[in-house]
């Protein structure tokens, strides 16, 4: 469980979405219950076969669909299965940080972590850091302006 001391002063906790290789970062992830170490509960993990894999729309949607932050974890560069995937995924990012911009979200709510199978910590750390960092910028603009709508 999460410490309370690390909530937001509001009570905000933000939805964080992890896409995660299922050799590297999603590995590390479930390494990390047995070794004693938490992320928050907030993150939602998505397994890839691969980052390389990953589209650009699949990371809009999950701002559409209410994610404050999303990152991107993945292989080691030159350690990866696919040969080519963290190099793949970090081209989709230069697109995905282009467009959320515009959008007015902000390309600073995605983030990109490269780690072996075996560091939970740097799963660990790379989850609670970009929690904290949504947490700073606070609800994504797309979920204040879906909820002014709806009001």
């Amino acid at each position: 469980m999460e410490n309370e001391a690390e909530k937001s002063p509001n009570g905000y906790e933000p939805k964080v979405v992890a896409f995660a290789c299922q050799y590297c970062a999603y590995s590390a992830a479930d390494l990390a219950g047995p070794t004693g170490l938490q992320y928050p509960a907030n993150v939602r993990l998505v397994k890839l076969p691969c980052t390389g894999k990953l589209d650009v729309l699949y990371i809009l949607d999950a701002f559409e669909n209410g994610a404050d932050a999303v990152f991107i974890a993945g292989c080691l560069d030159g350690n990866c299965h696919h040969v080519e995937g963290p190099l793949r995924a970090k081209r989709r990012l230069v697109l995905a940080n282009k467009i959320l911009n515009e959008l007015g979200i902000g390309a600073d709510r995605l983030g990109m972590y490269q780690m072996s199978g075996g560091e939970s910590i740097r799963f660990v750390e790379a989850a609670r850091e970009m929690t904290d960092r949504a947490r700073q910028l606070g609800p994504s603009p797309l979920n204040q302006r879906k909820s002014a709508a709806n009001e």
